[in-house]
């Protein structure tokens, strides 16, 4: 399946937020059976549950969520760089996390305030990402002052991720939010919570000529094909099935 017409900026912007959720959501999934104790497997079960609800709605304001999520080719992709990378140790998806549900939060908190298309999705998301992004701020701070070695794989995630994460204040087409003062509050946001876990802010560039916007324009990191291939490779075995 080709990349679906983005003509309008509805559309345009469905596609982005909504791959975003949908990848992520993936990610996480794959932690079950695999976190490092049962009650992180409920957790993070329930973070990926909402973000595919998410996705589906997303999905659905720009054609049929089962083929655009089964169908499309890699370049057919709109989301982060970030949300693309893989789990990693359980700091890496934490990192991870905490980056992307901060932004999550506070874009939905602004587009629930609004009166445009996304506001109702936003204002029930919004009570979603909260609690994503609290379980975000209360593993980084249990980790990064925790022990030697949580500390240690801490500021290496950290400092792993920080590079993907200016892409996310790149505008998007249809999403009508004030990307310079997003950020500023998104910095702000992490800054603190890295402080309460005694952790530094990683050093270098939030962005490089590689990576700026590179997801949104449907250019993905090595990683990402794998990931694809394996989340689409039951619907593309049985086109047209019914369960």
């Amino acid at each position: 399946m080709t990349a679906p017409s983005t003509d309008t900026p509805t559309v345009s912007a469905a596609l982005a937020l909504g791959d975003d959720a949908l990848v992520l959501s993936h990610r996480l999934g794959e932690w079950m059976g695999h976190a490092p104790v049962l009650e992180e497997e409920v957790a993070l079960a329930n973070i990926a549950l909402d973000l595919l609800g998410q996705a589906r709605v997303l999905l659905s304001m720009a054609g049929d969520e089962d083929e655009l999520a089964y169908l499309r080719e890699e370049r057919a992709f709109r989301n982060l760089q970030l949300v693309e990378q893989p789990n990693g140790d359980f700091a890496h998806t934490i990192a991870r996390q905490l980056y992307f549900s901060t932004y999550q939060h506070l874009l939905h908190a602004r587009l629930a305030a609004g009166d445009g298309p996304f506001a109702p999705l936003a204002a029930k998301a919004v009570k979603e990402t909260a609690y994503h992004r609290d379980h975000a701020e209360q593993w980084t701070v249990r980790l990064g002052d925790g022990t030697e070695e949580s500390r240690a794989r801490m500021i290496r995630a950290c400092a792993a991720l920080w590079r993907f994460t200016g892409e996310m204040f790149q505008p998007v087409e249809g999403v009508d939010v004030d990307g310079a003062a997003l950020e500023a509050e998104w910095l702000a946001s992490v800054e603190d919570v890295l402080r309460r876990a005694t952790l530094d802010v990683p050093e270098g560039p939030r962005t490089g000529a590689w990576t700026a916007g590179a997801g949104r324009q449907g250019l993905h990191t090595e990683p990402f094909g794998r990931m694809l291939a394996e989340m689409q490779h039951l619907h593309r075995s049985h086109p047209g099935a019914s369960w």
